[in-house]
Formats: structure tokens, C-alpha cells, sequence
């Protein structure tokens, strides 16, 4: 009844466990035994922490505001007063009161696969790992084993960097090598070009001197041969415009003699007897010569 009312059982309270009992329950009889007594470890955590803050704070103000202070000096002694004087400047939270607890075995292992892992992968070297364990606070541990990691990697990075720095200067003499066999190699290839391109050259300029004599006297023959067709086109268009005059003054003698016609017809018929009724003349028909008159 005690260990159903407290929570502490066989597996955790120090008596003689069941021989038939297997590891793993043990095990999980003692995880349910911290669980149901966490809170008495918390409390006993709590009260130590703020017993430890109190005496800091008295002793500052015994320090600082106490008439006892003499008496204290006389308890303690000078050369440790001394040693506290800077106590009484100091806020609480600069002690840093706080209390860790040893990891349990479930924690060491965590750590020890942690390791294990970061041995297999080659980030941290055998004497980190060693150093590791030597750690009994876990939090600085883990701490301690990134560190150790982030600094392997640092010098593989700057090995691999160093070995690509040597390969690079190997391959750069190699390439610098090459590179003068091959700057030979081209000098010949652009003595030769250029032998050729010379003589090309020659050829082209032969060449172009051929075509622009050949071009020269075609501009001359297109050249004259457009002249005697523009002159050409020009008489014909005089020859156009002069038979248009020639035409027009046909035109204009033409009416000038029908013009003189009519009008000598006009007078040799005023001349004439006049045979027509009063109601047949010109003016009440509407029918006079006057009409065929060119306008």
C-alpha cells in the first residue's frame, strides 16, 4: 500500500527484484516510479535553488546594510570578506544559481549513439570522442561534440581545398605546357595561313582589277547606250509636240476659213430677194444659219 500510495516500487526502492522479471519491465518500472515522484524532485530542486539565492542575498546585505557586519568579518575572516565584497554590486541573476542533474543511463546512451554516429560518418577524429565521454555534464557534452564536429569539418574543408589547390597547380603546369607546344604548333599553322592569304590576296586584288575594268567599260557602254536612248525619246517627244502644234494650227486655219465662209455667205444673202412668208422667217421658225456658227 505504502509503494501504490508513494509510487516508489521493488525496481527502484532498493529490494531484491523478481528473478523472472524481464529487463525491459524493470526498466519501465522504474521510468513509472520517476514519473509519479517527479514532483518531489522538482520541489527539492526548487527549494535547494531559492535556499542558495537566499544566502547569496543575505550575505550582500550583511555586506552592505547589516550592523553585524564586524561579526561576520570576525567569523569569516578578512581575506574572504575581501573575496565577497564585489557580492553586493552583483544582481541575483548574476550568480547563476542553478542546479544539473547527472544524466541517467537512457541520456549517457543518447550521447554514446550521438558518437557512434559522428565516428561512423569520419566528424569528429577517436580523441574527441574520448574527450566526450569525459563530460558529466550532458548539455556541455552535446555542446562539446558540435564544436568538435564543426571543427572537423573546417579542416576537411580546408584539406580538400589544399589538395585542390595542389591539383590545380599540377594540372596549371601541365595545361601551361600544352599550352606552349601548342602556341608553337599554331605559329607554324599562321606562317602557312598567312602565305596563303597572301597569296589569295593577290589573286583577289588580280581578280577585283579584272572586274573593275570589265565593270568600267559596261557603265560606259550602258552609259552611252542610255544617252542615245534618251536622245532618242527626246525627239521623239519633240516630233510628238510639234505634230500636236502642227494639228492645233490645222484646227485654227480650219475654222478661221469656215469663220470667213459663213460670214461671206451672210452677206450675199442680205443681197438676195426674200421668197419666204412673214410666218416662215427665221424668227418664228427658229431654224437660222447662225446655228451651224462654231462656238
Amino acid at each position: 500500500m505504502i509503494r501504490d500510495v508513494s509510487g516508489l516500487n521493488e525496481a527502484r526502492d532498493g529490494s531484491l527484484p523478481d528473478a523472472n522479471a524481464l529487463v525491459g519491465v524493470q526498466k519501465m518500472a522504474a521510468a513509472n516510479s520517476n514519473t509519479a515522484t517527479r514532483h518531489i524532485l522538482q520541489s527539492s530542486l526548487y527549494l535547494t535553488v531559492r535556499t542558495a539565492e537566499a544566502i547569496s542575498l543575505r550575505i550582500s546585505d550583511i555586506l552592505e546594510y547589516s550592523p553585524t557586519k564586524e561579526s561576520f568579518i570576525s567569523s569569516i575572516g578578512r581575506f574572504n570578506v575581501a573575496t565577497l565584497e564585489d557580492v553586493k554590486n552583483m544582481h541575483l541573476h548574476d550568480f547563476g544559481i542553478f542546479i544539473e542533474l547527472a544524466p541517467d543511463e537512457e541520456e549517457k546512451q543518447l550521447l554514446e549513439n550521438n558518437i557512434q554516429q559522428a565516428l561512423s560518418r569520419d566528424q569528429i577524429y577517436l580523441e574527441d570522442a574520448i574527450d566526450i565521454r569525459e563530460v558529466k555534464n550532458l548539455k556541455l557534452a552535446n555542446q562539446l561534440l558540435k564544436v568538435r564536429r564543426r571543427k572537423k569539418l573546417e579542416q576537411d574543408q580546408a584539406a580538400s581545398q589544399a589538395n585542390i589547390k595542389a591539383q590545380a597547380d599540377a594540372n596549371s603546369q601541365n595545361t601551361q605546357v600544352a599550352a606552349q607546344m601548342e602556341v608553337q604548333k599554331n605559329e607554324a599553322l599562321t606562317a602557312q595561313k598567312l602565305q596563303l592569304i597572301q597569296v589569295e590576296s593577290e589573286l583577289e586584288m588580280q581578280k577585283m582589277q579584272t572586274e573593275k575594268e570589265l565593270k568600267k567599260e559596261l557603265m560606259k557602254y550602258e552609259f552611252d547606250l542610255n544617252v542615245a536612248i534618251k536622245q532618242q525619246d527626246n525627239d521623239l517627244l519633240d516630233k510628238k509636240e510639234k505634230y500636236k502644234e502642227d494639228r492645233k494650227d490645222e484646227r485654227t486655219r480650219i475654222q478661221a476659213s469656215q469663220q470667213s465662209r459663213l460670214i461671206e455667205q451672210r452677206k450675199d444673202r442680205k443681197g438676195e430677194q426674200e421668197f419666204e412668208s412673214a410666218g416662215n422667217d427665221t424668227m418664228g421658225s427658229g431654224f437660222n444659219l447662225e446655228m451651224f456658227e462654231p462656238r
